[in-house]
């Protein structure tokens, strides 16, 4: 007697949940730390580093979807992507607002001033602007409208990527174990790509 399986569809309804959950552990654990006062001498450099770092590690685990199911046979990762995705830029606005809020007070001339003068927070800010048309375009209504432009739009995720990690290489001044990490692994992952692209 044959055991039944559950379906691709099943496994991803079982997880998706769970899943978001987990993505919002973050942002309660900064709301809590700052309910508390637990986020040290400068909660806004915290709250600043933290969202940004997150930014970059669910981008990371977005871009690594595709090399995973591939790698796994698990077909169904392919069902996170988007979610995990707008993850991203959920992280990404509360990042940018978060300089703009409680770091600049909205004040807009500096604000400019900064992005010109400061290479790591004209990285970020170009990251960010690159992010918006993806989080806009990430439904199944717009991917049907755009047919195959919006797969070459949603390859500005690769360039946006490179940002990041070029974004956080800049802002540290000391310790650089972090930001290599993020590098090597980004680099495995466009090596993967670059190499499946080309064994076609």
């Amino acid at each position: 007697m044959s055991i039944a399986t559950p379906s691709d569809k099943t496994i991803a309804f079982i997880i998706k949940p769970f899943l978001f959950i987990t993505c919002l552990v973050p942002l309660a654990w900064l709301v809590w730390g700052a309910m508390n006062d637990t986020m040290g001498a400068n909660p806004v450099e915290t709250m600043t580093r933290e969202t940004g770092e997150w930014v970059l590690r669910l981008l990371l685990i977005t871009l690594a979807i595709t090399p995973a199911r591939k790698i796994l046979h698990c077909p169904w990762l392919i069902k996170f992507r988007r979610m995990l995705g707008l993850f991203v830029f959920f992280y990404a606005v509360i990042h940018f607002l978060t300089y703009v809020w409680f770091d600049q007070f909205f004040d807009w001339l500096e604000i400019l001033k900064d992005i010109k003068k400061r290479p790591f927070i004209t990285l970020g800010f170009v990251g960010f602007i690159l992010l918006i048309p993806l989080a806009l375009t990430s439904t199944k209504k717009m991917m049907r409208r755009l047919g195959k432009r919006w797969a070459k739009l949603h390859k500005l995720v690769y360039v946006i990527a490179v940002l990041g990690v070029l974004h956080f290489v800049l802002l540290v001044k000391a310790d650089y174990e972090q930001p290599i990490i993020y590098g090597v692994i980004l680099l495995a992952l466009l090596s993967h790509r670059y190499f499946y692209q080309t064994s076609k």
